[in-house]
């Protein structure tokens, strides 16, 4: 691994430090071989510039790799008590669990959920 590639990853921060800033989508998947990851891959594809607008990071945990936060995989696991196979799960800014599914989630499911959360309502008057 490279030292600027370390770095970027020791740079990604935490869900606790991401509380109160950030929407966290967390997708799951025992590896990147797995169909509901590339669907899910797909249904953000075209999505990115609206979930940007929602303050949305998403935080992919396959195998035991993380990408988008700075947590273990083993930790997140646990912490969200993820199954083995496929797994979304929204979390708002408050930290709290707000969806969650072993199937991708749409991106009109995601805007709906977003946009009823009280801190996003407050953030748009």
């Amino acid at each position: 691994m490279s030292i600027l590639l370390a770095a970027a990853l020791a740079a990604s921060p935490t869900l606790a430090q991401m509380k109160w800033e950030r929407r966290v989508l967390i997708v799951a998947a025992p590896s990147a071989h797995d169909p509901a990851l590339a669907e899910q891959r797909r249904i953000l594809g075209s999505w990115t510039a609206k979930g940007e607008e929602r303050d949305l990071t998403i935080v992919e945990i396959v195998g035991d790799q993380v990408r988008g936060a700075g947590d273990t995989a083993p930790a997140l696991r646990r912490k969200f008590r993820l199954p083995a196979g496929f797994t979304a799960i929204l979390i708002g800014k408050d930290g709290g669990e707000k969806l969650r599914s072993a199937k991708p989630f749409p991106t009109a499911l995601l805007e709906q959920t977003i946009d009823a959360m009280p801190m996003r309502r407050a953030g748009r008057r």
